[in-house]
């Protein structure tokens, strides 16, 4: 989604940087599940729950068609997910090694 800077000295990257501040402020599963309520739309929340539900079986390896069978989750978005996992910025693998879901 693509903005309009509101001031030429508007910086973006700072406001990624307070959202992810805002977020690490959160000490609860209730608190973040109340954060993202507020913050996200429901087709957005489900959309990040459908990738995050992907990644345990892609870590196990399975098909993306047997994913898709078990989460209805489009094949698109499997695989989107699988290239996250091998080539993204590590977050995916981060969480999911920390979650015990993702052996190294």
């Amino acid at each position: 989604m693509k903005r309009r800077a509101l001031e030429p000295a508007a910086d973006p990257e700072s406001a990624e940087r307070q959202l992810f501040r805002a977020l690490l402020s959160l000490r609860t599963e209730d608190e973040l599940a109340a954060f993202f309520h507020d913050l996200c739309t429901p087709a957005e929340l489900e959309a990040m729950a459908d990738r995050w539900q992907v990644v345990a079986p892609l870590c196990e390896g399975l098909p993306y068609r047997e994913i898709h069978e078990r989460t209805a989750v489009s094949v698109t978005t499997i695989g989107r997910v699988a290239r996250c996992l091998s080539h993204g910025a590590g977050g995916y693998r981060l969480a999911a090694e920390r979650l015990g879901l993702h052996r190294h």
